[in-house]
């Protein structure tokens, strides 16, 4: 594969010298663009002789006229990384004041951006404009990572790591192995109001199920979100969302798309327990104790569970604290999944608010799998090899 490499200037730019190497280890033929500000961060030196291509950084230079049209029809991939908040604006608007934009206004290949900028530049609703208007002209955004940043806020704006993107660019290069395929995930807590002001929660974040969906998506699947109260949202494109607050919410936008879904994951950690009663006031502090009378919420899972016909996937979660194989194993029957992924709360990095996790995945034939703590990307990863996996054996012949 013909691969162009465009480096926009950011701290991030030293990560091109890996992403470099790991693209010629992957057989690439590759040939690096610079814009002047880039060389302040990595030298055209350093990538030149890892591409083992001059690195160019202007359209012409003293060596002759570097044809951005030839150079746009010559590639199969154009992947910029990182791109900046200045890059992306002029992508989007088309603007040509250097060689990386000269030869996207010239390339017919797919072209990738890995942005990589703080935390309140990548909010900022210019940066996020330029990124739905470079999507709506096809470019594939790699999502950005979520962590410290080089201002020494943490937050989103880091640029995805190079194993990261050359996995992007395999699974888009490759057959996707989910096209067709129709999928429902939930995501994220419950909240069950008490009063206007008060609910019932938890501490999930949704990062696991979020992390699920965007893989799911990635491999081509037309996938649906049910996402409960959070500040995360799915970064693939292709994910549909649909907001839920409460068990009875996520129950109900829920259930018209399951008939249709090939493959389910329930992640959502959704209460089990909800008010009796819902006061319409603030309710006020009393010098006696308060007493709230508690129900029961609809169990998601188990109403799927009746409803699963041959050939559908359905996978869910469970949380524990104590006896944790034994009571995912009851919840794996009692449901009707395929198989569940436990979480212990015994575990260190694993449950709500890592970024990693440390997962079991037990199935009805009474295996188990446990796999080390990983990142919560990689461990979505493995759920979703094992659904395409065990997915083939439940085919309706």
């Amino acid at each position: 594969m013909k691969v162009i490499l465009g480096i926009s200037g950011s701290i991030a730019a030293y990560k091109a010298a890996n992403l470099t190497r790991l693209l010629i280890k992957k057989g690439a033929h590759v040939q690096v663009l610079m814009t002047t500000a880039a060389t302040d961060f990595i030298s055209p030196l350093t990538l030149a002789t890892l591409s083992k291509n001059p690195a160019l950084t202007d359209v012409h230079t003293e060596s002759g006229w570097n044809n951005h049209v030839d150079l746009g029809l010559w590639a199969d991939a154009y992947v910029i990384a990182p791109a900046t908040a200045n890059t992306l604006a002029k992508l989007a608007n088309g603007l040509c004041d250097n060689i990386l934009s000269a030869v996207y206004l010239s390339a017919r290949c797919p072209v990738f951006v890995a942005p990589a900028m703080d935390v309140d530049m990548w909010r900022h609703p210019a940066t996020q404009q330029n990124v739905q208007k470079l999507k709506s002209y096809g470019v594939h955004v790699i999502p950005v990572g979520h962590g410290e940043l080089a201002s020494g806020l943490v937050g989103d704006g880091r640029m995805a790591e190079p194993e990261e993107i050359i996995h992007f660019l395999d699974q888009h290069f490759s057959e996707a192995v989910l096209k067709g395929k129709k999928a429902l995930v939930t995501a994220g807590p419950t909240h069950e109001p008490l009063d206007p002001v008060r609910f019932l929660g938890n501490h999930s974040t949704g990062k696991m199920g979020i992390a699920i969906a965007d893989q799911l998506a990635l491999l081509g699947a037309d996938v649906t979100l049910v996402l409960g109260p959070t500040h995360l949202s799915a970064k693939h494109p292709g994910v549909k969302t649909i907001l839920a607050e409460t068990a009875q919410d996520m129950h109900d936008a829920c259930m018209p798309v399951f008939p249709s879904s090939d493959i389910t994951v329930l992640a959502a950690a959704v209460a089990d327990y909800k008010p009796k009663q819902f006061s319409n006031t603030k309710i006020k502090k009393k010098d006696d104790d308060l007493q709230i009378d508690l129900s029961k919420t609809i169990d998601i899972a188990a109403a799927l569970g009746k409803q699963k016909k041959p050939g559908q996937m359905l996978v869910g979660f469970a949380l524990e604290t104590n006896d944790e194989a034994k009571n995912a194993a009851l919840k794996l029957e009692k449901k009707n999944l395929d198989f569940i992924v436990l979480n212990s709360m015994n575990d260190a990095g694993a449950g709500f608010g890592h970024d990693t996790n440390k997962i079991t995945m037990l199935f009805r034939d009474g295996r188990n799998k446990e796999f080390p703590l990983k990142s919560k990307k990689e461990v979505a990863s493995d759920i979703v090899a094992e659904i395409i996996e065990l997915s083939r054996s439940l085919q309706p012949t």
